[in-house]
């Protein structure tokens, strides 16, 4: 997988929150300033986070020593100098030695997958429950299974339980999950009250396109297309998500592409993307047909999906389109059908070429991206 540097700021603002600014507000700012320009993989000296900053040597040193003695950060070694001249300064990295993240994956059809992770979402323990088709996910299953992974964790060196699951999420509550068959379930307040850990709930795509933000080749303006049992999508606007009025960005499984002549959907309408495009409903369409057949059906797919995002990749001016899937459905003849449509939709003198590539982040993209969103709600918060 390809690693991508990155080097701005680590999105830790929550959208549309405003609080007034106090010591503690001010404090809790400049370590996420600080945590921002090591996340995830750089190292600066002190006078170096100074110098980008802003801040004072002594706010650095502040701020730096806390994150130190908490497991944030670690002394890594000393700069090169760029003169025989001075004492070189200490290099500062983030700690992947000490604190630990418990991450669960709720979206994958007949599996629970969980992983204890580090600050940066490398699973260093695994764990993962077969379901039966008719065994379906209920929220004892997921305490225990929170518990089994807790059981060998010193409680004091895990900063927070992070849960992935399909679905619309307003602030830990799960307003209407299709797949889990869910409405109105407060995971976040049923975990946190029986673990004491702060719990993160976020939407499978969201998690995915934090990962591809940090670990793939994202950069801070992206659009974000998972495609395996349904469809979903989420945007990153200058390294800010895209939450949505509803908290429902990006759910676009049940927009319909061709509502006149497409098939029915259990939603009412005909021709939702779920049902034309997913990767479920594409190898139920080619079941039994030909090679050629096979290619034009997923052909076919890559233009309705180009159709569907010409749209807001116009009204966005987004120029990095990532799709993630299976590798039998997001193939060549997908991704070449789908960037002729969007050259043919969106290029134009005042919008640079959008181009649409295939995710390579892997399949721990879900659980890693659970753990990124622990991490940037425990350095918002503290």
């Amino acid at each position: 997988m390809a690693e991508h540097t990155y080097t701005g700021s680590f999105p830790l603002h929550t959208p549309g929150k405003i609080t007034k600014a106090s010591p503690s507000d001010v404090r809790r700012r400049n370590r996420s300033l600080i945590f921002s320009l090591l996340f995830p993989s750089n190292q600066c000296s002190r006078a170096e986070l100074g110098r980008r900053t802003g801040l004072s040597r002594v706010a650095v040193s502040d701020v730096v020593n806390d994150m130190l003695e908490e497991g944030l950060i670690r002394e890594n070694g000393f700069e090169t100098a760029s003169t025989g001249k001075g004492k070189r300064g200490t290099l500062l990295s983030i700690d992947t030695t000490r604190l630990r993240i418990i991450s669960i994956d709720l979206s994958q059809e007949h599996l629970i997958q969980g992983a204890v992770t580090d600050l940066l979402g490398l699973p260093q323990q695994r764990m993962e429950i077969a379901l039966g088709p008719d065994n379906h996910i209920d929220v004892d299953t997921i305490v225990q299974f929170a518990d089994e992974l807790r059981s060998d964790l010193d409680v004091n060196r895990i900063i927070g339980i992070g849960i992935c699951t399909t679905g619309v999420i307003d602030r830990g509550v799960i307003r209407e999950s299709t797949a889990l068959g869910w409405h109105n379930v407060d995971l976040k307040s049923i975990l946190e009250r029986r673990f004491g850990i702060p719990v993160t709930i976020t939407n499978d795509v969201t998690s995915s396109i934090l990962t591809e933000r940090f670990f793939g080749q994202g950069g801070p303006n992206l659009l974000f297309v998972r495609n395996d049992q349904g469809i979903g999508a989420a945007a990153l606007i200058d390294d800010v998500p895209v939450v949505g009025e509803s908290h429902a960005a990006g759910e676009i499984g049940h927009i319909s592409i061709d509502p006149d002549h497409g098939p029915e959907c259990p939603c009412g309408k005909r021709g939702c993307m779920e049902r034309m495009i997913s990767a479920t409903a594409l190898r139920e369409r080619m079941r039994g047909l030909s090679h050629d057949e096979q290619m034009r059906i997923i052909r076919e797919a890559g233009t309705y999906l180009a159709a569907a995002l010409a749209m807001p990749i116009g009204l966005l001016d987004i120029t990095d389109i990532c799709v993630y899937g299976p590798a039998d459905i997001i193939n060549n003849a997908f991704l070449e059908a789908a960037q002729e449509r969007l050259d043919r939709t969106t290029t134009s003198k005042f919008h640079a070429r959008s181009v649409i590539r295939r995710c390579q982040c892997g399949t721990d993209i879900t659980l890693r991206g659970g753990a990124i969103a622990v991490v940037r709600h425990y350095i918002e918060e503290g």
